[in-house]
């Protein structure tokens, strides 16, 4: 059975005809074109396809879109401020805390989390936030830089 969804992503509204059982995870790439979000998992073990909803993070595997019409949806995407990158983005740039990068929306969208709660959060705190991703490249020491490092902007 398919249904119409209005979904606010990334500032913007969108009107899109989907199964009623597809996941946010597979509506956002699929059906809006945002391949940003990445599968993983699909069991909500890995982190890699977080995003925000209302600001928190949300593991877009296990989320029906359905359930969340009229909710501001965040992507990896809506980071930057147009061609502005968002402070994150900068920092693992920089600091070169993406390897392969399969991992890096979802833990950037963790991170953003952690900081707008947090502006200057410690070292354990950052482990702490981002204990739900996981990362086989990295060993965490460069995202952990990477997190600090944009606290201080």
């Amino acid at each position: 059975m398919k249904t119409i969804l209005h979904l606010r992503v990334n500032g913007q509204d969108h009107e899109v005809y989907v199964a009623v059982h597809k996941t946010l995870l597979e509506v956002l790439r699929e059906d809006l074109n945002l391949t940003g979000t990445k599968h993983g998992c699909e069991l909500g073990e890995c982190g890699t396809c977080t995003v925000l909803v209302d600001g928190e993070p949300v593991l877009s595997c296990l989320a029906l879109p359905i359930e969340l019409q009229g909710r501001e949806i965040t992507t990896v995407e809506g980071l930057a401020d147009g061609a502005t990158p968002h402070p994150l983005q900068t920092a693992f740039a920089e600091l070169g805390a993406a390897q392969c990068g399969y991992c890096t929306p979802g833990v950037l969208m963790a991170s953003k989390t952690l900081l707008d709660h947090n502006p200057h959060p410690s070292r354990d705190e950052i482990k702490h936030a981002l204990a739900g991703n996981l990362c086989r490249c990295t060993g965490y020491a460069k995202i952990y830089e990477a997190v600090e490092l944009a606290s201080k902007t």
